[in-house]
């Protein structure tokens, strides 16, 4: 077990801060605030990952059988820090009270100087005269420093629980101990369920036009799975602003094809993060050709799931090159399927230059000329009609969702709907 505040008493005590400052000065100076956790973990080598490496070449407990860390984190922010340390949780657990429950218990806590146990004057008063006669009262323990405290935790809490949204689970800490551990043992020896059966690692495939986007949606709202395109999140990574996003801007800017070694980079940090390795991903926008593919594969992102969504040129044409914008309201309109409710509308519409026939047929060239390749990589895919109903191409899609993958992947022929 690891608890906060024994991983910062170790990194207080080091070199980090003066070691000629007193070790209670340094406690008093993070219980004030003057020294967070977070910045611990920035610049001392990763607290947390050091005390756990320490833990594993300690002889009595490694952490390669599990851990348990309590304390930390308290916020969003530490707990995507933590994230990206690579410590990810696979339990999370909420124990919640009513706060005048909680303030009773805190007004009753004392504390053994020379053992540092801890007891209550009402709940676990020790029977030894001795212990009794020299417990103290524990700083920063009244009713007012409570209620800030309380206070605090209420406003990080729900930020907290959807950071962690698919693997926590909060506890009534108002009923006796033993019966909140045995509820919270069944909890952690428990595995997951996700909404999908198994965990999905989805590719979808086709021309444009063909609504690989629209079926990413449905698929992520329905199963929980994270959605990425490969363009939209390059784009993030330049609107963040960082030195990855610098590199990409140009190549978005003047229209040119980002380079595969730094699309891979920011695919590799995206499918990494604890959503798509808990959650699952479905990826539309790439690979585009075989050395991507081969590519991705061999940075270790390999589908269980793969779909070409096959649609003709003429009918990839009709759907982009009549399809329009309102720029006053953002809705989406089509010259045959959805027409402007009004000749105002109409007038004002705009369409993409990327939806321009010329650009279209290009594109659908490059396709074209991969496809093959893609296919013979992905014998197993499944191929599924896109010239009908979104939601009946989606039923397609989720027929073949719901059953687990294979456990190894035979080579067979591709199966058409």
């Amino acid at each position: 077990m690891l608890h906060c505040g024994d991983c910062i008493g170790q990194v207080m005590s080091s070199a980090w801060l003066s070691p000629h400052i007193p070790l209670r000065i340094k406690a008093k100076m993070f219980y004030l605030g003057l020294i967070r956790p977070e910045n611990l973990i920035s610049h001392h080598l990763r607290v947390l990952q050091v005390s756990f490496s320490k833990l594993h070449a300690g002889c009595h407990v490694s952490c390669t059988e599990g851990w348990l860390l309590e304390g930390f984190p308290k916020t969003r922010e530490q707990a995507l820090l933590l994230q990206e340390k690579g410590i990810s949780p696979e339990h999370v657990v909420f124990l919640e009270a009513p706060d005048a429950v909680l303030i009773e218990r805190n007004l009753g806590k004392r504390v053994d100087p020379e053992t540092g146990a801890v007891y209550h004057t009402t709940f676990d008063w020790p029977s030894n005269e001795e212990v009794q006669g020299r417990l103290v009262e524990p700083p920063g323990i009244s009713e007012e420093e409570t209620a800030n405290k309380l206070l605090e935790y209420r406003r990080n809490n729900q930020a907290l629980e959807n950071t962690y949204h698919y693997i926590h689970k909060v506890f009534n800490a108002d009923q006796p101990c033993v019966d909140v551990c045995s509820q919270v043992l069944t909890f952690v020896l428990s595995r997951h369920r996700s909404v999908a059966p198994f965990t999905p690692r989805i590719l979808l495939f086709g021309p444009p036009g063909s609504g690989k986007s629209l079926q990413a949606e449905l698929i992520s709202q329905k199963y929980n799975i994270v959605n990425i395109c490969c363009g939209q999140l390059l784009k993030a990574v330049v609107a963040d602003e960082t030195s990855l996003g610098e590199l990409i801007k140009p190549y978005l800017e003047n229209g040119e094809q980002v380079p595969d070694t730094i699309v891979l980079k920011v695919l590799a940090q995206r499918l990494s993060k604890l959503d798509c390795t808990t959650q699952g991903w479905v990826l539309h926008d790439f690979p585009r050709d075989l050395d991507q593919a081969e590519k991705l594969n061999d940075a270790g992102f390999i589908p269980n799931r793969v779909f070409f969504l096959d649609l003709p040129n003429e009918l990839c044409i009709e759907r982009l090159t009549l399809r329009a914008i309102d720029p006053v309201t953002g809705d989406r309109y089509h010259y045959l399927y959805k027409a402007a409710p009004s000749q105002q509308v109409q007038s004002r519409l705009q369409r993409n230059p990327r939806d321009s026939e010329e650009d279209l047929l290009r594109r659908l060239a490059i396709h074209h000329d991969n496809v093959h390749d893609l296919q013979e990589l992905y014998r197993d895919a499944v191929h599924v009609n896109a010239d009908q109903d979104p939601h009946s191409v989606f039923e397609v899609l989720e027929s073949r969702l719901v059953n687990r993958p294979p456990k190894t992947v035979k080579r067979q022929h591709l199966t058409h709907f």
